[in-house]
């Protein structure tokens, strides 16, 4: 199985000094994403309370932030970058991502993982278990979604949650695909192959990646499915180009994570004042990848 060529875009819902401590999603929704969401399949923001130079720095709540786009951007998937999900219940997010796909036609994708900011958790009382722990609530979320994305009577009895003809209807068409968040050769890389539609990891170098896509493939085949079916994603962390030698430089290193199997690649391009240099990427970058 192939996966096309994807470029996602991430907008910080995060506010800081350099932006004048306003979410900087607020000004991209008005001046940026018109202009480069043409170019992009995807679209996603990050799920945290609060901001991390200081607390009082804003940071808008995800499902919230994520479901505002949906409606103002109707033409690019949506996906969260990723739910932690010990901020909510498992039976709440499963319906709440059944809303979102009716509500968008299909375009969002549930994109979780097993949380990490400990201090976060803490502050708003919510439990912190250890990894092992984490990952395996995780799993039981993902299977207590598929039944309430799929039976109109669904029940789970697991060894973290259980449901009780937990009903949610309308029942999302299709299902959302779920993309999971995780870096772990352990825990978290076996649960990708056995769980996830997507994989969005961060990228450290060709050997570190060989050796996490590694696990996560022989997890899948371990599991009875296509290894190949998993759609494989990293985050690129870095300025929009402003010159020729940029784009190159840009071009050469995304054409090399291809090389790696990597094919979806959602781009953090921090707070961008104007959409020229998104024109840029796109030209220079974008349509270079799909056309070769």
């Amino acid at each position: 199985m192939t996966h096309d060529l994807k470029f996602g875009w991430l907008s910080p819902v995060i506010g800081n000094a350099g932006s004048d401590h306003q979410a900087i999603v607020l000004y991209q929704q008005e001046h940026i994403l018109p202009t480069a969401l043409p170019f992009f399949d995807s679209l996603w923001v990050a799920d945290h309370f609060y901001g991390f130079d200081a607390r009082t720095d804003p940071f808008l709540e995800a499902w919230t932030t994520l479901t505002w786009l949906g409606a103002k951007f109707p033409n690019v998937t949506l996906c969260h970058h990723v739910l932690g999900h010990g901020y909510r219940p498992p039976a709440l997010t499963a319906k709440m991502a059944a809303t979102l796909q009716t509500l968008t036609g299909g375009r969002f994708v549930l994109g979780i993982g097993a949380g990490w900011r400990v201090d976060e958790y803490a502050a708003y009382g919510y439990d912190f278990p250890k990894p092992s722990v984490r990952f395996a609530q995780l799993e039981e979320l993902i299977q207590i979604c598929r039944v309430m994305w799929t039976e109109d009577h669904p029940s789970f009895e697991g060894v973290h949650y259980s449901i009780t003809d937990a009903s949610a209807p309308p029942l999302p068409e299709p299902e959302p695909r779920i993309c999971i968040g995780a870096f772990g050769p352990k825990v978290g890389l076996p649960l990708v192959g056995r769980q996830a539609d997507q994989w969005n990891c961060f990228f450290l170098g060709d050997d570190d990646w060989r050796m996490r896509l590694g696990i996560v493939r022989e997890s899948a085949e371990k599991a009875g499915r296509d290894p190949l079916s998993i759609e494989v994603g990293t985050t690129i962390e870095r300025p929009l180009p402003t010159t020729d030698a940029e784009s190159e430089a840009l071009l050469e290193h995304l054409a090399h994570l291809r090389e790696l199997e990597i094919t979806h690649f959602t781009m953090d391009f921090g707070h961008p004042l104007t959409p020229e240099h998104v024109l840029r990427f796109a030209e220079q970058v974008i349509d270079v990848m799909r056309a070769s």
